[in-house]
């Protein structure tokens, strides 16, 4: 036996066609002289191509393990060894193995992914809920239920294979490429009778809305994902995803931290010295809150679980209101009587005078 093959694409010799496969891809790859600027490489490539070539092909590989030789002549209209320009990786693949048992037929493309942007309200997150999303999008013709026709024969272009080969003459050679056919656009059969609504194609253009549901809790520019609501794909493939991202509207009346709504509340310095009920605005409305005698400026007063929901758990955020204690900046007469006297009172509690 002259030259190794399986060595030379570092199989065993008991390898299978897709183990065979897979090395010449991988190697194919790694050697290609567009790819490969050593000056080796191109040698090295054709010896490659030469030993796919021979254990690519089930009888040509049975000779050589029985006979040792590799005297087959050029493959398929076309030589391996003498190609060395632009080239596909995917293509030759499919070309050279399809006639060793490896199948090409092609089916639809899957539909693309789509993203869209949606604004919501504090109370959306604390609650959640669902919004409609307008967008013009191509979705499965529910006519032929995105076949794009009926009654489906072979096609007589690619004799079913949903694949074509074209020849081409170059300085190295003939070299043949394999191309998805055009007029069963890779499927294999056209339709006798064409689908009139969407003339064949299998989608049509929709402007309807799409429902997206909001859990509660969600965050500022958090993506949603809505399988299925993308692009629609080709002859019945699977349709892409539709990407929501969501955008939390701030709110002048309180500011989020967490799971947390913190608002600023000013109350009078009376009410801060000697306690009483105030009015604050909550999400849920209006509510009542008592203030403790003797609150400082500053200081907080926590309303338990009256915040946000946590999007990953059952917890819930608390309402938090800063306390501001106001200072007026004009009293009346009456009013600097009674301060002073309430400063005396204080000096004498402190035993100052």
């Amino acid at each position: 036996m002259g030259k190794d093959y399986y060595k030379v694409l570092g199989v065993e010799k008991g390898a299978s066609q897709d183990e065979v496969k897979k090395a010449y891809k991988r190697l194919a790859k790694k050697y290609h002289p567009d790819l490969n600027k050593e000056a080796d490489a191109s040698d090295k490539f054709k010896e490659i191509n030469e030993a796919a070539a021979v254990l690519g092909d089930p009888d040509k590989r049975q000779q050589y393990d029985q006979f040792g030789t590799a005297d087959f002549g050029q493959q398929a209209g076309f030589d391996f060894r003498d190609f060395a320009g632009g080239f596909n990786f995917d293509d030759i693949f499919d070309q050279f193995f399809s006639g060793f048992g490896f199948k090409s037929k092609r089916g639809g493309r899957p539909g693309r992914d789509l993203v869209a942007e949606v604004d919501i309200t504090l109370e959306n997150v604390s609650k959640g809920t669902t919004t409609e999303i307008e967008m013009q999008r191509s979705v499965t013709c529910s006519e032929c239920r995105g076949k794009g026709g009926k009654n489906f024969v072979q096609c007589s272009d690619c004799q079913g294979q949903g694949m074509v080969r074209h020849a081409k003459r170059t300085p190295f050679g003939v070299f043949a490429t394999t191309s998805s056919c055009g007029a069963c656009k890779g499927t294999g059969e056209v339709a006798e009778n064409v689908c009139e609504t969407c003339d064949g194609d299998g989608v049509i253009v929709s402007r309807e809305p799409v429902k997206v549901k909001i859990p509660a809790g969600i965050e500022d520019g958090m993506k949603l994902r809505v399988s299925g609501e993308g692009e629609a794909g080709s002859q019945g493939a699977s349709a892409g995803d539709l990407y929501v991202i969501v955008h939390v509207l701030e709110d002048e009346r309180f500011a989020r931290v967490e799971n947390d709504l913190v608002m600023d509340q000013p109350i009078s310095f009376s009410t801060a010295c000697l306690g009483g009920e105030i009015s604050v605005e909550t999400l849920a409305g209006k509510k009542k809150v008592d203030i403790k005698p003797g609150t400082q400026n500053n200081s907080e007063v926590r309303l338990k679980e009256e915040g946000l929901p946590d999007l990953r758990s059952s917890r819930v955020g608390d309402f938090v209101i800063k306390v501001s204690v106001e200072v007026p900046k004009k009293v009346s007469k009456k009013q600097a009587e009674l301060l002073q006297e309430f400063e005396k009172e204080g000096k004498k509690k402190w035993g100052l005078f």
